[in-house]
């Protein structure tokens, strides 16, 4: 008979306990009643059988299966699997609604992933979650961390899409998954025992999405009843909601739409008695209208909580609590004699590194004192491996211990293998012990004396400096330091090119105009490390920082630039997150962004349990935590903001939660502690240039009518390449309303695109004089002359000169620079132009008639309705000096001929030239020459 220590752990059916039990020193048990092993003793040809498989250990650990079986078998192994597994053996398919705000949620087990430890399908109108847990056969190592992996995808399938890369599949995670990533695992990991190191791993997707019900929160709450369902031995169901502020309503997990007109974004998780994370947005919200809205989300949670406890109740499966194996207690009590006092001296070190060393020292100096007295064993050891407690336990009469023996038809060879005696303790049972103690030393030092590591008292903040401009070629760069706590943040401003392109399931082309990425290297712990894609964390400490700074910003028409904060930590002893808060906010400054006021993070800490530490009961708050605290403390609190009000926070639970009272305490408190950081930071030396740096890039913004973008862009954006090669800019964009931007190094680049784009979106009107225009090409009836870049109108031939032409050819050529008039826009936008209404009109020649004999001559007199005052100059364009004499001369010849003709018209006693108006135009006929000579008169002289 052969055991296999992979397949020990099963899927009961739920209606009977669980075939395997768990000691407490990680000895797995077959249960006698297990099917696979069910027989009849009457053919049973061995009165027993005992099988012990010893599996090599890390550290020197060894891992012990006993499998326990009655002799002989009614039918085959394989048949009992296949009955353990078969329909019957898997949990019946279970559907029920819950509360989730204003609305019901449809949660469904056993439809899908009915191999798994435990998967839900979570339906939200047609937003549709789904989510398994499952959990490896054989424990991990010990460690003091948790082994949860949460993995959360968005198909873009659940929309109708597909990936627009060239590969049509998902592939890296992106950020905002990662960010619900984190959102699933920060409340789960508070609720896992202690000691529980079977790997767990969750894997969630949206199948779903109707672009109305955001699947966050969804995804939170169904991995909360997954685990519930599951074999993973959580103390407490959770569920998360997000809270929503519609003008002075809370809102329970509000719409996308809702959202929108939202000022507040709070995302909550807890148990049905507790909080264990909270994470949100808003702009300058009271503390007092915050603990509001987290009342809110408490009680919702609460609801689902209430709920889902009674579906496990309904279909749960046994949770894995004989799994958890712990450090003796005894191990504790030895600890803590070798290292009691000078583990007291040394956590009062104020320094980070010379602490750790010192800590570290004095762990190698604990375990070597063990290995010395023989609890810890210093290599592996061969033979059958039992421990202590084994050693006590009385064997059945019937067992027999074989190793390495063989199951033959008519007899069993044994061979007897002494047992030996191992030490009570592993050296992984030290190094988990000598941290508790560690930690709790630090909270009594804290609780007892009222100062922590660096001398602080609870509500002290560290000594903070911080200096501008100490990078000359960026264009805005600050250093933040807070203690051992550094920040090096520089902004880089941009155009819309610069833009982080978000890519979403609700297929809405997104941009982020201003985005902060977060850079933890390992040299700002003092320690080596691998240098890769920005891990989670780095990217959820991003993003607090970000949307932290997000609410002073200027508008695009107020700002229009692309902003791009790097917040890279040089040091780090807690806060840093908070740390690129004031270290952004500085550099933003010293970039020259116009901000709307100034903020601050500070990181808040909590001991919970005081009494056990000699204290009243009453928790106590700490204000800008180190590592060290943030590490053995009970919370990590994270507020930005400035005196008025809050704009982003982030706390996580490390114990069962805390209650409203406690996160207002903490609340307040960190409102006195941004106060004092914002004073701090008004000491900048030296302080923020506050003015664009001679390096960033220019930004103009032109507004032109909507119908004109085309003639800028041009045929497959042939004009606009063409205007940034020949000016020189770096991009030229243009919107569908109007707008223009232009990215510019310099301003005579800037300058000269602006006339191009200027003379390519004007919009001529008749009467305008364009002066030095160069003639483009030459047709038969006239040239075509170019009155601004891209811009060309016809001048008729017989526009061209007071003189008849037989051809335009002959007058002029290609190239030529003349003075035009636009006397015509038709209805297809061409324009007419003429050059003879600009010409001068000749002088009378002396030899010729004078006035009076000129009225003996044949006259017509024609009215002013009947000529087009097209000819009438309304508006010049370009004049020098020289041209405005001649059009004064132009006009002192029209004042003299009016003046005559108008003499001349007095003598008339005709009715018709009674009734003529005032203004009128006589065109003198010649009968030596076909050529007119017009003149112009009215009451003014013109």
């Amino acid at each position: 008979m052969l055991a296999n220590p992979s397949g020990l752990r099963s899927t009961p059916c739920y209606s009977h306990p669980s075939h395997f039990t768990f000691s407490s020193r990680s000895k797995l048990l077959l249960s006698p009643n297990c099917p696979r092993f069910l027989c009849s003793k009457k053919s049973s040809k061995f009165c027993s059988l005992s099988l012990l498989l010893s599996i090599n250990g890390i550290g020197g650990n060894r891992f012990s299966v006993k499998a326990l079986a009655e002799s002989g078998f009614s039918q085959p192994v394989a048949a009992a699997a296949d009955s353990g597994v078969g329909g019957s053996g898997f949990l019946q398919p279970v559907s029920v609604k819950i509360p989730f705000g204003d609305r019901e949620i449809l949660i469904e087990t056993g439809h899908i992933g009915r191999q798994a430890s435990g998967s839900v399908m979570a339906t939200d109108g047609e937003t549709i979650v789904y989510t398994s847990v499952c959990l490896s056969d054989v424990p991990i190592e010990p460690s003091d961390f948790f082994p949860l992996s949460v993995n959360y995808q968005e198909r873009f399938s659940a929309a109708g899409r597909t990936s627009g890369g060239f590969f049509k599949r998902e592939g890296r995670t992106k950020d905002n998954e990662v960010l619900i990533c984190r959102l699933i695992d920060r409340p789960l990991r508070p609720t896992m025992p202690k000691g529980f190191y079977h790997e767990t791993q969750l894997l969630s997707w949206v199948l779903s999405y109707d672009g109305l019900h955001p699947p966050d929160a969804l995804a939170v709450t169904a991995a909360g009843i997954a685990v519930a369902l599951s074999e993973v031995p959580n103390s407490k169901g959770i569920a998360g909601v997000r809270v929503g502020l519609l003008g002075d309503k809370f809102v329970v997990n509000p719409t996308t739409k809702e959202m929108e007109d939202s000022t507040l974004d709070l995302f909550l998780a807890g148990t049905d008695g507790a909080i264990l994370m909270i994470e949100g947005y808003c702009d300058f919200l009271p503390e007092e209208k915050l603990l509001e809205a987290v009342q809110v989300g408490q009680d919702a949670v609460k609801a689902i909580c209430t709920a889902v406890e009674a579906l496990v109740k309904k279909c749960g499966k046994p949770k894995m609590f004989d799994a958890i194996k712990l450090p003796p207690p005894e191990l504790y009590q030895l600890v803590e004699e070798i290292a009691g006092d000078e583990l007291h001296e040394v956590l009062q070190i104020r320094s980070k590194i010379p602490r750790r060393k010192a800590i570290s020292l004095l762990e190698d100096k604990v375990i070597n004192i063990l290995t010395d007295k023989g609890y810890i064993s210093t290599g592996d050891t061969s033979g059958t491996v039992e421990t202590v407690q084994d050693l006590l336990d009385e064997e059945d009469e019937d067992e027999e211990i074989v190793v390495d023996g063989e199951v033959d038809e008519g007899d069993v060879h044994i061979k007897p293998v002494s047992r030996k005696f191992i030490p009570l303790f592993t050296e992984v049972d030290v190094k988990l012990v000598f941290k508790e103690v560690s930690s709790k030393f630090l909270r009594r030092r804290i609780v007892e004396g009222g100062k922590r590591s660096d001398g602080r008292s609870p509500e002290g903040i560290r000594l903070i400096t911080s200096r501008c401009g100490l990078l000359p070629r960026a264009h805005g760069s600050a250093l933040f330091t807070r203690g051992e706590t550094q920040s090096l943040a520089v902004v880089t401003l941009g155009d819309k090119q610069m833009a982080q392109k978000v890519d979403n399931l609700a297929n809405v082309e997104e941009y982020k105009r201003f985005y902060l990425q977060y850079s933890f290297p390992p040299s700002c712990v003092g320690e080596v490390g691998r240098i890769g894609a920005p891990s989670r964390r780095e990217i959820g400490h991003g993003t607090l920082a970000e949307r932290a700074l997000e609410p002073i910003l200027p508008t695009e028409d107020e700002f229009p630039y692309t902003i791009r904060v790097e917040s890279t930590i040089t040091e780090s002893n807690g806060s840093s997150s908070m740390a690129s808060v004031c270290g952004g906010y500085l550099a933003l400054q010293d970039a020259g962004v116009p901000l709307n006021c100034s903020i601050a993070g500070i990181a808040m800490g909590l001991v919970l349990d005081t009494e056990e530490f000699g204290g009243d009961g009453t928790p106590l708050i700490l204000s800008d935590i180190t590592g060290s605290e943030d590490a053995s403390g009970d919370m990590d609190f994270k507020v930005a903001g400035n005196e008025h009000g809050i704009t982003a926070f982030q706390m996580d639970i490390k114990v069962g939660g805390i209650t409203l009272p406690v996160m207002k305490e903490a609340l307040l408190q960190a409102r006195d502690g941004r106060r004092h950081v914002l004073a701090e930071m008004l000491k900048c030396s030296p302080p923020p240039a506050k003015r664009l740096s001679k390096y960033a890039p220019l930004i103009h913004i032109m507004k032109v009518a909507p119908e004109k973008i085309n003639k800028i862009i041009g045929s497959g954006g042939k004009k606009v390449k063409s205007i940034i090669e020949e000016t020189g800019v770096e991009a030229i964009d243009t919107q569908d309303d109007g707008i223009v931007k232009i990215t510019a190094k310099d301003l005579s680049s800037l300058e000269k695109s602006k006339s191009i784009i200027s003379n390519l979106t004007m919009v001529p009107t008749v009467g305008d004089i364009f002066r030095n225009c160069e003639i483009k090409s030459i047709a038969p009836y006239g040239v075509f002359v170019e009155i601004a870049p891209g811009r060309e109108g016809l001048c008729h031939i017989s526009e061209l000169t007071s003189d008849w032409l037989a051809k335009a050819e002959d007058a002029f050529k290609v190239g030529d620079r003349v003075d035009v008039k636009l006397i015509e826009v038709n209805d297809k936008g061409q324009l007419r132009l003429s050059r003879r209404t600009l010409l001068p009109v000749p002088e009378a020649n002396p030899e010729e008639p004078s006035s009076k004999q000129l009225s003996g001559d044949s006259a017509e007199v024609l009215d002013s309705n009947e000529v087009s005052d097209k000819n009438t100059p309304k508006k010049y364009v370009n004049v020098s000096k020289a041209d405005g004499l001649a059009e004064e001369k132009i006009e002192q010849v029209k004042d003299k001929s009016s003046t005559t003709k108008l003499a001349s018209s007095s003598k008339s006693n005709s009715p018709e030239n009674t009734l003529l108006p005032r203004k009128k135009v006589f065109k003198r006929i010649r009968k030596s020459s076909s050529k007119a000579v017009t003149g112009v008169s009215g009451k003014d002289g013109e």
